[in-house]
């Protein structure tokens, strides 16, 4: 039976309290009472009991009550203008954001908060004395994998930044400036995982899946040096390279390999399957129906996070959208598009205008819930009119392009995210439960990753080979002969529990009988590179590069790694002005599918600001180029 890890309270760190990612097949671990720090290193258990304080930032904690949802979504994704939003959020879509905006501030005391953990739980460790060799290794290969993790987001996140090193925190270390360059930042990260990935085994410690293992930490080890290559370009040959060869152990260890099809991915039945690198999985916790307490502390809370990204019609709050450009750039017969959204029902004619197919499972559907999008009649169906702001009768909202809810976002909601459970008020009953799944790392991040290395070394030819294996899987040919129905259990058990007479018998996406044609990545994204978009501008990449990077878009919308590995690339700028050209929208916005792109975009200000309270309490550090006040 697969396990998974399940953090518990041990005092001497402070440790916060997480769920298990199943209700059924999980550790159990005894809950301790409070304990000296030191008696965390007097054996073998409490010294791995004692990792749970750093594992706890994996997830919401009471440094950040976003963590989870934001900033990852808002620095993972939103930049890109793939994922969209309304409200104040809206900032991460124009690069108005600023040193003061609240979850910037929090993403960055959350992860040093983390930090500081796996700093002070390294210096005990290594002067412990009463545990076994096997136990130190497992347990400094996890913190170290665990520390690089956080780094990782910091520095992807915010450029240089300060570097406290084992023993160091904020309170014995309060002043501290940003790492001098960016080959010194990175150098520090990649010990870390090296380590890491000397010291782990490719299988979690007995089975509990939820903690560091050797792929996870050469997965992010890869990633450091892509990084450290964007970074400090004298030194890229030589990243790409040592990159690559991990990529390449991670992918000849056999450990990892697709699902057969994509959107299993986000199911219950389908977490932490082969393709699962690294994640975290949030269900409801203790915290079954109700809406008070840590549920409203905790704003994001992650078992909110369904609700925050369903469609306002169908009960959600509408925190996420997906754009139409994305929703257009998928060839005819790439599964991925329909596995990872649901549409408003938009009119067919309207869509035809725009060059727009319209879903044959997904367009005013959602194929997991059986649920149509926006205001239904007893049957089901969307149908009933509302009346604008000038009064016009103009249908449902969800039969626009862009949704209106007090501002414009597009007619597009996530279904990685929303997924298990419906958005209306039955869902916090009987159904409460309904595990939503975060990927930091898949087997396919892997997959492309390696690929960017294989063209950047000279091995073009390996390079389209792995694109091609992602797209046959993308146009469902792994899907053929195989057997779904351990999928249904759960959907089914949604549908009871909220009174639908429903029963789903047959996977509602992706599934083919017989093997198609895949189109020729090189041949694909060679033309795309040469074909202008809808103002005149063509790709300043090269064919490969935007062949890695839009098949990123295509696998990774909604997933928090998107933007770094687009940054890390160096196709953010060509992306943004080939696929979100500048445009004022048109005078009849909520039927123009494009985004209204008015802002020119800023290279520099992908490194996000350092939080100003961190200025102001750190008289070391100074704030990053492009957001003084000058410029």
């Amino acid at each position: 039976m697969k396990k998974y890890i399940k953090y518990v309270a041990l005092a001497g760190l402070g440790i916060v309290a997480l769920s298990s990612c199943n209700n059924e097949d999980f550790l159990d671990v005894p809950l301790y009472d409070k304990q000296d720090i030191q008696a965390q290193f007097g054996n073998d258990d409490n010294a791995r009991i004692g990792l749970n304080g750093i594992y706890a930032y994996n997830n919401v904690s009471k440094e950040d009550d976003c963590w989870g949802y934001k900033p990852n979504l808002f620095t993972g994704s939103h930049p890109t203008m793939d994922t969209q939003c309304t409200g104040w959020d809206v900032k991460f879509l124009d690069q108005t954001w600023d040193a003061n905006v609240g979850e910037l501030g929090q993403g960055w005391a959350h992860c040093y908060a983390a930090i500081n953990r796996a700093n002070l739980y390294l210096a005990g460790l290594a002067e412990a004395t009463e545990i076994s060799p096997e136990a130190k290794r497992l347990c400094e290969g996890e913190a170290r994998a665990l520390r690089g993790y956080f780094y990782s987001w910091l520095a992807t996140t915010f450029g240089r930044v300060p570097m406290l090193a084992t023993g160091e925190d904020f309170n014995n270390t309060p002043n501290k400036a940003s790492a001098q360059t960016y080959e010194e930042m990175w150098d520090f990260i990649i010990e870390d995982f090296s380590k890491a990935a000397e010291l782990l085994d490719w299988k979690p410690f007995n089975g509990q899946y939820g903690r560091c293992t050797k792929g996870m930490a050469k997965a992010y080890l890869a990633d450091a040096y892509m990084w450290k290559a964007y970074r400090c370009p004298e030194v890229a040959a030589d990243c790409y390279n040592k990159a690559k060869a991990e990529l390449k152990s991670i992918i000849d260890s056999g450990t990892y390999k697709l699902s057969t099809n994509f959107a299993t991915n986000w199911d219950p039945a389908g977490f932490w399957n082969e393709e699962c690198v690294w994640a975290m999985c949030s269900d409801e916790g203790q915290q079954w129906s109700s809406w008070g307490g840590d549920r409203t502390i905790t704003f994001a809370n992650p078992n909110m996070l369904k609700w925050f990204t369903a469609c306002p019609e169908n009960g959600g709050w509408g925190a996420e959208y997906l754009s139409w450009e994305w929703y257009a750039c998928y060839e005819p017969g790439d599964t991925r598009r329909d596995a990872s959204c649901a549409t408003g029902a938009v009119p067919v004619d309207q869509m035809a205008k725009y060059g727009i197919e319209p879903s044959k499972v997904a367009w005013g559907y959602h194929p997991y819930l059986k649920d149509s999008l926006g205001v239904k009649d007893a049957t089901g169906h969307v149908v009933h009119p509302f009346y604008n702001a000038e009064g016009v009768l103009s249908g449902t909202k969800t039969m626009q392009f862009h949704f209106t809810n007090g501002e414009f976002a597009p007619a597009i909601w996530t279904t990685k995210i929303w997924r298990n459970a419906y958005a209306d008020g039955n869902s916090w009953g009987t159904q409460m439960w309904s595990p939503t799944i975060i990927y930091g790392k898949r087997y396919a991040n892997v997959l492309l990753d390696y690929a960017e290395c294989c063209f950047r070394t000279g091995q073009e030819d390996e390079g389209w080979k792995q694109l091609d294996i992602l797209r046959n899987r993308a146009w469902g040919n792994l899907t053929v002969g195989q057997d779904y129905s351990k999928y249904f259990a759960h959907m089914n058990n949604v549908y009871s529990g909220n009174n639908k007479n429903l029963t789903m018998t047959e996977y509602p996406v992706g599934v083919l009988t017989e093997t198609v044609t895949v189109p020729s990545a090189k041949e694909y994204y060679t033309a795309l590179k040469a074909k202008p978009n809808r103002v005149g501008y063509t790709h300043t990449s090269e064919a490969w590069k935007v062949a890695v990077n839009e098949e990123r878009r295509k696998e990774f919308n909604s997933e928090w790694c998107l933007c770094p590995d687009m940054i890390k690339s160096g196709y953010m700028e060509d992306h943004i002005n080939y696929n979100y050209p500048k445009d004022d929208g048109g005078s009849d916005y909520a039927n123009y599918p494009w985004s209204k792109r008015t802002f020119d975009f800023d290279i520099r200000k992908m490194d996000m600001p350092i939080p100003a309270d961190e200025i102001l309490k750190n008289t070391l550090i100074e704030q990053n180029p492009g957001y003084s006040k000058s410029e």
